[in-house]
């Protein structure tokens, strides 16, 4: 008998029970009941007489499909593996342990993904995100570290096979970014990322430092979903300050010679979007107007619910005590969510995009109703 070979069999019996709980939670029969409706009105000769219904209808039935796929590709990788296991077992097969590993840990993470997505079911989930990074005070330093985040996210982002593309971008005067905005594109994308809104905290000896002193730099955070239909929400023109400027991209690439970027300042609460991306000002325009919108419409949903932790997470001034997250280089490696409890020492992992277990033990903090299990000492 293979040693190992038993204890892989006794770990993926043990994840049995937690994929029938999973597929109980999918209620999987509904869902096939819903796309064979869905289907059905999809067949019907005038289903795209309304372009936003049909779409609409057309996302819900691809979302559906993906999921009963996505299922049924794991009940059949569980009986693939145990079958694999069973042959391994009977002809005393040494070579096949690796295989039965690398099918064992493949099925694992594609086991918790799935789990995990069923803690999205926000009404903003599903869409796509955008993301707004912004350093705080600390010049060279702070710009630094809005970079290291900016890389983070976008390797994140390609790791899930997401699409990203920059809306606004402005570089620092030595060293990383001032600030950036990024569109990223996946289904549950805004779900995801939600998490991350917030203040963002290193601490580290700074490269920039020639005394190598220990120096601590924030970074804020913020997400919106990426509402695309129109807004029912009032903004008056006298209420807006556009401003137009030449776009500049990462890497100090230039993408437009002309002055087509735009930054919309809404005066009373003070917001600011902009976007560059689009190719002439009257697009870059639209695009920020849409930002500008779903940003008040999120802040006034937020108020009458009281609930903007929920919605946009807890975005305060950039500074110290109000980080939700922080990131510790020196004298030791730390990764901390100052919210959930959850930690890692790989910090060059996290950095390079591999954030999933604080995304997956937020929003599980989320759904316990945020107990209070904040972090104290972690200087």
């Amino acid at each position: 008998m293979i040693v190992e070979l038993e204890q892989y069999k006794f770990e993926l019996n043990g994840k049995e029970q937690s994929l029938k709980d999973l597929g109980a939670s999918l209620d999987l029969d509904n869902k096939q009941k819903r796309i064979v409706e869905l289907d059905r009105m999809m067949e019907e000769p005038d289903f795209w007489a309304n372009p936003e219904t049909a779409n609409r209808y057309s996302t819900e039935a691809r979302r559906l499909k993906d999921d009963v796929k996505a299922y049924e590709d794991l009940t059949q990788a569980f009986e693939d593996i145990g079958a694999l296991i069973e042959m391994a077992e009977e002809e005393d097969d040494q070579e096949s342990v690796a295989e039965v590993k690398e099918m064992l840990d493949e099925f694992t993470e594609k086991l918790d993904a799935m789990s995990t997505r069923l803690l999205l079911s926000g009404e903003y989930d599903t869409m796509n995100a955008i993301l707004r990074l912004n350093a705080g005070a600390g010049g060279t330093e702070s710009n630094d570290w809005a970079g290291m985040l900016y890389r983070m996210y976008t390797r994140w982002a390609e790791r899930h096979g997401f699409t990203y593309k920059i809306l606004d971008y402005l570089e620092g005067d030595e060293a990383g970014i001032k600030s950036a905005t990024i569109e990223i594109d996946g289904q549950y994308a805004y779900g995801y990322l939600r998490s991350e809104a917030g203040i963002h905290r290193l601490v580290r000896i700074s490269p920039f430092n020639a005394q190598s002193k220990r120096q601590t730099s924030f970074v804020s955070c913020d997400i919106m979903p990426d509402i695309e239909t129109d807004i029912d929400i009032e903004v008056r023109p006298e209420d807006i300050k556009m401003e137009v400027f030449r776009s500049s991209g990462a890497g100090g690439q230039h993408i437009n010679k002309t002055s087509s970027a735009v930054r919309l300042i809404h005066i009373p609460t003070g917001i600011v979007v902009a976007c560059q991306e689009e190719r002439s000002q009257v697009q870059n325009r639209a695009k920020a107007m849409q930002m500008l919108k779903a940003r008040l419409y999120l802040k006034e949903k937020a108020e009458q619910e009281e609930m903007i932790a929920g919605i946009r997470g807890e975005v305060k001034d950039n500074g110290w005590g109000s980080q939700i997250r922080s990131y510790v280089l020196q004298p030791y490696r730390m990764v901390k969510d100052l919210r959930s409890g959850e930690q890692s020492s790989n910090t060059d992992a996290v950095l390079d995009g591999d954030i999933d277990r604080f995304i997956t033990a937020y929003l599980k903090w989320m759904q316990l109703g945020c107990p209070d299990r904040r972090i104290q000492g972690d200087d």
